[in-house]
């Protein structure tokens, strides 16, 4: 007898060539414009280019800005999480509104939103003036706004993951005499970790590729508070393309390699639990 082997998705070629070519035209074709403008530089004019002390300077600020609100958004984004999903109170759905309000609002708006109000003359930045501390124009300001725009990719991650759970496994868990720490550490926390990790590695991203929500609020000092976008807007401003690609190029093989690191990370972990 001759079975017919039949396909679960008919249509796989046309759907995959469809695939590959928005993939060439969204993805591709611009990375390798950004690597083929960059070509035109000589390996010296290259690293004189990337490896300034200007452009050292705003890596340092870039990335650590943004690994440190990525930390921050897992912690509390989880926390806000499990309160909108676990806990029933008064105004939670404007909770839960508000935060995709980064999504929706301008960067620009935010930026100056949040100069305004932690400027020392702001609502909160006047009662930090007294003690000394400067929040706005300073790498704290940028990491504030770093957090606000990256907060709603963990929140947002975790929630689904946390409405799959079972309430009934942390009773079974307490019922057992496992204590709270216990539940939490050995019940809960290993169903979040895939999409916590998820969700740092989009707030981290987010943060990276950041510019009107922070060019505002950093004060745009060099070798203090310049981010690296804005090196490259600078550079683009100034006609320097090629300047301004192998920086953005510099910029795209780090995130690459950091983002490629934690979804390593991720698979590796996935298939000690399933062991």
């Amino acid at each position: 007898m001759n079975f017919q082997k039949s396909r679960v998705l008919p249509g796989f070629g046309l759907a995959m060539g469809l695939t590959l070519t928005y993939l060439c035209l969204i993805v591709l074709f611009p990375l390798a414009a950004l690597v083929l403008k960059t070509s035109a530089l000589s390996w010296g004019q290259f690293v004189q280019e990337v490896a300034s002390p200007r452009v050292m300077a705003s890596y340092r600020l870039t990335f650590g800005a943004s690994f440190v609100a990525a930390l921050c958004n897992s912690v509390f984004g989880a926390v806000l999480a499990w309160v909108l999903v676990r806990y029933d109170f008064p105004g939670r759905q404007v909770v839960d509104a508000l935060i995709d309000l980064p999504f929706a609002l301008p960067t620009a708006v935010a930026g100056i939103t949040l100069t305004a109000i932690y400027a020392p003359n702001g609502v909160i930045g006047k009662l930090f003036a007294p003690l000394g501390i400067s929040i706005a124009y300073t790498p704290l300001g940028i990491t504030l706004a770093l957090i606000f725009i990256g907060l709603p990719f963990v929140v947002r991650t975790l929630q689904p993951v946390l409405e799959s759970l079972d309430p009934e496994m942390e009773k079974a868990a307490v019922s057992l005499g496992a204590t709270r720490w216990y539940t939490v550490t050995r019940v809960v926390l290993p169903s979040l970790l895939p999409a916590w990790i998820t969700g740092f590695s989009l707030a981290f991203a987010r943060a990276v590729g950041e510019y009107g929500s922070v060019v505002f609020i950093s004060g745009n000092m060099p070798m203090k508070t310049e981010i690296t976008p804005l090196i490259i807007i600078t550079k683009l401003e100034q006609y320097d393309y090629a300047g301004a690609t192998a920086v953005g190029l510099v910029m795209l093989v780090i995130s690459f390699c950091l983002l490629l690191t934690i979804n390593w990370v991720q698979e590796h972990m996935g298939r000690y639990r399933a062991h």
